[in-house]
């Protein structure tokens, strides 16, 4: 069997999801409810103003790119936590994947990147 996924938004994906669980090829499978997560439109708009912050903002004199500033919106809205690197060269940032985030965390993300932005006068294009 494979993997089956159902979004809950109406009485009929709702029934048909629990009818899964009472068939016998599923036994020993998890089921697993949990809030939506991110939607295409809102992960191009995230890569878009990270894009845009990387183009426009020097940090600490270094041009980061727009993967680097993502960890560095992501850190700071969870309050990850850090930890050394294998070597001892650096460190490395340890939390929420952006691809996990829900619809609301990355709503906050979105709001903490366009905050950052206009308080380091960032263009944003639409």
């Amino acid at each position: 069997m494979t993997k089956r996924s159902f979004i809950l938004a109406h009485d009929t994906a709702r029934r048909t999801a629990a009818a899964c669980c009472l068939l016998p090829e599923y036994a020993g499978y998890v089921v697993e409810i949990k809030p939506p997560t991110r939607s295409l439109e809102a992960n191009a708009k995230l890569w878009a103003m990270l894009g845009q912050i990387s183009a426009q903002i020097d940090w600490y004199g270094r041009k980061l790119d727009a993967e680097s500033w993502k960890h560095i919106f992501s850190s700071s809205l969870r309050k990850m936590d850090v930890v050394p690197n294998l070597d001892g060269t650096g460190f490395v940032a340890l939390g929420l994947s952006t691809s996990k985030m829900t619809k609301r965390e990355l709503s906050d993300l979105l709001e903490l990147i366009y905050s950052f932005g206009v308080d380091h006068n960032v263009k944003f294009r639409e």
